[in-house]
C-alpha cells in the first residue's frame, strides 16, 4: 500500500530557483482553463487553473504532512504494508523538514520514497545516509548531467558535487531511479553517455529520459513559450530511437517519455503486431463516435481500431498538441469539423470544459454529443519503468475497454 506525503511548494520558489529547461519557467498570470473537474456551469477549478502550475501552496508543516499520511492509512487498514510517495510541487530536497517527515514517518514503520528531485537542497551529501537510516527505500533523481559544471550551469544548483555525491550514496545503498530532460547539443550524445555511466558505475536501478518541450504544441500551455530561445526540441522519432539506444547499451532500465519503453513496449504495446492477440479481450464496438487525440497517440490508437475492425464506425482525428491530457479548446477550434462524427471522446483529463467542447464541436450547426474518454489509454515511460511488459498490457486492455463504453454510451445515444 502506498500512501501520498504531499510537502507542498511552489515551482521556482521552494526549489533554489528555476531550472534554466523548467517546464514552470517564465510562467505569469494563469487562467483557468476547465476541464473534467469544474462545475457544469462554471469554467475554472482548482485543477485547471493553480493546479496546472503546481502552485497551490507553499510548503507545509511536518505535522499537516503526518496528519493527511495518517488519515489516509486509518482508512486503507488492512492493505498490507505501507510505504510514503514523498512528493510536492517544489524540490522535496529543499523542503526544510525531510529528515523529521522521514524520520517521523520510520517510527511507524512506513518506508519513504522520494519523489523527483534535483537535489537542489542538498548542501551536505552526507544528508543521503540520514535519509536512509530514517527508512527512505527508494529514489528518483533528476540528475540531469554527471558534470558538475554542467549541472550548476542548467539545474541552477548551488552545490553541484554535494547533490552528485548524495546520488553515488542513493545509488550504493538502495533504488535510484535517475532521469534527464535531455536538451539538444548540451547533456545529450557524449554526455548523456558520461552520465550513464557514473549511474551504472555507483549501481542505479534504471534511467528516465524526458524529451525538452519548448513550444505550445509539444505541451507549453501555460503562455511561457519559448522556455529557452534558440533550441529546437528533438523530433518525437529520433528521441525514441535514443531511448532505445541507450537501453541497449546499458545494464539498467532505461525508459523515456513520451515515447518510449524499450522493455514493455510501451506507450500502446498492444498496437504492436506481436501483442494483437490480447485485442480479443476488448468489447465489441456498438456505437459511432469520432475520438479526438494527440498528435503522438493518434497512429497508435488508429492502429488498434483498424485491427478491431470497426470499419466507418469509429475514426481518430489528431489535433497539434503532442500531449492529449494537455489538449485545450485552441487546439479543437483548429479541427475540421467535416471530419467529425455525431458522437465525439475527447480525452478525459484534457484541460477542455464541456461547455466548450460542445460549443466549439457544434460551430458548423451540427449539433454534437460529446464525451470523455478515460484519463489515460497508455502507460508513460516515468510510470512503466516500473513494470513488466504483462502490467502494461493489462492496464491498456482497462483502459481500452473503458474507452469502448464511453463509445457505446454516447454513440448509441446518437444513433437513437
Amino acid at each position: 500500500m502506498q500512501l501520498v506525503a504531499d510537502v507542498g511548494g511552489i515551482p521556482g520558489k521552494d526549489c533554489n530557483g528555476f531550472c534554466k529547461y523548467c517546464y514552470f519557467r517564465k510562467v505569469k498570470e494563469i487562467k483557468s482553463f476547465g476541464c473534467a473537474h469544474c462545475l457544469p456551469n462554471k469554467i475554472g477549478c482548482e485543477r485547471c487553473s493553480k493546479g496546472v502550475a503546481d502552485s497551490q501552496s507553499a510548503f507545509k508543516a511536518p505535522y499537516e504532512v503526518m496528519n493527511e499520511v495518517h488519515t489516509a492509512l486509518m482508512m486503507n487498514m488492512g492493505r498490507g504494508e505501507a510505504s510514503a510517495y514523498i512528493s510536492g510541487g517544489g524540490d522535496i530536497s529543499c523542503y526544510p523538514y525531510l529528515e523529521t517527515l522521514t524520520a517521523n514517518l520510520n517510527q511507524f514503520s512506513i518506508d519513504s520514497i522520494l519523489g523527483y528531485t534535483c537535489g537542489k537542497g542538498i548542501t551536505d551529501s552526507q544528508v543521503a545516509e540520514r535519509l536512509i537510516n530514517n527508512g527512505v527505500k527508494e529514489v528518483s533523481f533528476t540528475i540531469f548531467s554527471s558534470d558538475p559544471k554542467l549541472r550548476k550551469d542548467w539545474v541552477k544548483d548551488p552545490n553541484p558535487q554535494a547533490a552528485l555525491d548524495a546520488c553515488k550514496i542513493f545509488c550504493e545503498n538502495i533504488d535510484l531511479t535517475g532521469a534527464a530532460v535531455i536538451i539538444p547539443g548540451v547533456n545529450d550524445g557524449d554526455v548523456l553517455r558520461q552520465t550513464c555511466n557514473s549511474l551504472e558505475e555507483w549501481g542505479a536501478k534504471g534511467m528516465l529520459l524526458m524529451r525538452f518541450a519548448n513550444t505550445f504544441n509539444e505541451g507549453l500551455i501555460l503562455g511561457n513559450e519559448p522556455i529557452i530561445k534558440g533550441i529546437e526540441s528533438q523530433p518525437v522519432e529520433e528521441f525514441a530511437d535514443l531511448v532505445k539506444q541507450i537501453n541497449s547499451e546499458y545494464k539498467f532500465r532505461v525508459s523515456g517519455t513520451p515515447l518510449c519503453d524499450p522493455e514493455t513496449g510501451g506507450p500502446f504495446a498492444i498496437a504492436s503486431d506481436e501483442n494483437e492477440i490480447f485485442l480479443q479481450f476488448i468489447k465489441p464496438i456498438t456505437g459511432e463516435a469520432t475520438l479526438i487525440t494527440s498528435k503522438i497517440a493518434e497512429p497508435f490508437i488508429s492502429k488498434i481500431f483498424s485491427k478491431l475492425e470497426t470499419g466507418d464506425n469509429v475514426n481518430v482525428i489528431a489535433v497539434e498538441k503532442e500531449i492529449a491530457c494537455l489538449i485545450t479548446k485552441e487546439d479543437l477550434e483548429k479541427l475540421d469539423l467535416s471530419e467529425v462524427k455525431d458522437a465525439v471522446i475527447i480525452p478525459g483529463r484534457s484541460f477542455v470544459h464541456q461547455l466548450d467542447a460542445e460549443r466549439i464541436l457544434s460551430a458548423d450547426g451540427v449539433e454534437r454529443l460529446v464525451g470523455r474518454g478515460p484519463d489515460t489509454l497508455s502507460v508513460d515511460g516515468e510510470l512503466s519503468i516500473d513494470m513488466t511488459d504483462e502490467n502494461v498490457i493489462e492496464r491498456e486492455l482497462e483502459q481500452f475497454n473503458d474507452l469502448v463504453d464511453a463509445i457505446n454510451f454516447f454513440g448509441m445515444r446518437v444513433r437513437r
